[in-house]
């Protein structure tokens, strides 16, 4: 059940402690793809997994906006602090718990959020009355001979599958052609670039011309069968002691 979607009396009614948190953020994904990338995947991931899950669960909002200072060059690129990040994904799962969704799976699609995410989630398991852990979808599935980049091949295969219309065709070669190889500049193990144009003029790493709709199917279906797995074994799990 998607709460946005919901009254208040539905959302009485449905009788489970399991809630689904998508958080992605809102920030360039090359000239070919759109700002919310990330968030449209969580979402799309997220409504897949309870879809399959053989139990009820609710899916709150996403949160749109994620730790993405790295790509403030960018026009249309929002961020927040990570204390921030974390202060609102804390009290939102404080707000499902008290209505008695004290379980929370948050099912990321940012790389910039996954440090702040396990933090908090232990914070949260340790000294709040809920229970929460971080899923990111790119980490859990097997992306086979294509690589995770940025706007490369693995997030705009996903979206060709989920909102294809929203996919700007015509600069995909340009994409591909200014794209870097790898994220970063890397010396004795140090990546020396804070921002992404220091190393990616057009914002992509990888080439996603290589993406297409099968491909998404493909880790979309994977994505979703982790999540069901997980959401299985939280459902099941002792809580820690607070």
């Amino acid at each position: 059940m998607r709460l946005a979607e919901s009254t208040w009396a539905q959302a009485e009614a449905i009788e489970t402690d399991l809630a689904i948190l998508p958080v992605g953020s809102t920030e360039q994904h090359g000239p070919h793809a759109p700002l919310g990338t990330d968030a449209i995947i969580a979402e799309a991931v997220a409504d897949a997994g309870v879809e399959a899950y053989p139990g009820d669960a609710v899916v709150a909002p996403p949160i749109t906006v994620g730790v993405s200072e790295e790509h403030r060059a960018f026009p249309g690129s929002l961020w927040v602090s990570e204390d921030t990040f974390r202060a609102t994904v804390r009290e939102t799962v404080a707000s499902l718990a008290h209505h008695g969704w004290d379980r929370v799976v948050i099912v990321n699609g940012h790389g910039g959020n996954v440090n702040p995410l396990r933090e908090v989630c232990a914070r949260i398991s340790r000294h709040d009355d809920a229970y929460a852990v971080p899923f990111t979808w790119f980490e859990a599935v097997d992306p086979g001979d294509i690589s995770m980049g940025h706007a490369g091949p693995m997030e705009t295969s996903v979206l060709e599958e989920v909102a294809p219309d929203l996919i700007d065709e015509e600069k995909m070669e340009t994409a591909r052609e200014e794209a870097a190889e790898r994220w970063g500049e890397w010396t004795g193990g140090v990546n020396l670039a804070y921002d992404v144009e220091e190393f990616a003029p057009n914002g992509v790493v990888g080439d996603p011309t290589v993406a297409d709709a099968e491909r998404g199917e493909k880790l979309l279906r994977s994505a979703r069968d982790e999540l069901v797995t997980l959401l299985e074994d939280v459902a099941e799990r002792d809580r820690p002691k607070a």
